[in-house]
């Protein structure tokens, strides 16, 4: 799936790649709902479609990933949530293996997030990501989410890498596709972003599941 040879840079994505998504899913999908509806009265059925649709408007947007934003909408304490579930984050399957393995093999290896840097903080504190990459990057550091190609070019700034020569797994078809416009080549995706839900089929990229499918062989 990988020509190693042809990769220095890997880009990862946290959440529903390296991260399983189940805590996120939960988070807001379950838990926001049920709180919102105690604190405003109101039935977790219709909590839920006030919130959801007001995600779906934002969906893509910088303010869809923005904890602050949320906070303000909700009147919601979004930080203490996050904390509330924490026992819910974990790796996927060799995610640590694969982060391990990537400086033994010379390659150069960035998180690159969409989170904003609170959930970052919370979640590495559980899983100490960042220590084993060269770079941290949160879409909130630019003012622009991975699907916008504004990202990939103030990334290209500040960590200089060559496009050719780069790898992003992310599990969002949406920045799968704003890399490649910006001529990101190598290309790969997430069968199950969260480890509750179905396999996804279909995919527009080459996908993996566990990380020692990609690992070389040798």
């Amino acid at each position: 799936m990988i020509a190693w040879d042809c990769v220095d840079t890997v880009l990862l994505d946290m959440d529903g790649t390296l991260l399983d998504l189940h805590y996120d899913n939960t988070l807001w999908n379950s838990l926001l709902p049920a709180r919102y509806s105690e604190a405003h009265g109101i039935s977790v059925e219709d909590a839920g479609k006030h919130l959801f649709s007001h995600m779906q408007q934002r969906r893509g947007e910088l303010s869809f990933y923005c904890l602050d934003y949320w906070a303000e909408f909700t009147g919601m304490d979004i930080i203490a949530l996050h904390h509330e579930l924490a026992s819910l984050i974990r790796y996927r399957p060799n995610a640590q293996v694969f982060l391990n393995w990537l400086p033994t093999a010379g390659k150069r290896g960035m998180l690159v997030t969409n989170a904003h840097r609170d959930s970052l903080k919370i979640k590495n504190a559980h899983c100490d990501i960042t220590s084993m990459l060269e770079a941290t990057v949160s879409c909130h550091d630019y003012g622009a989410p991975k699907e916008s190609v504004r990202f990939w070019e103030r990334l290209m700034e500040e960590h200089p890498y060559d496009p050719s020569r780069t790898l992003l797994i992310d599990d969002n078809t949406n920045v799968l596709e704003s890399a490649a416009r910006f001529g990101i080549r190598h290309l790969v995706t997430v069968r199950q972003p969260d480890s509750r839900k179905p396999t996804r089929r279909d995919l527009a990229y080459p996908a993996f599941n566990d990380f020692s499918e990609i690992l070389p062989s040798d």
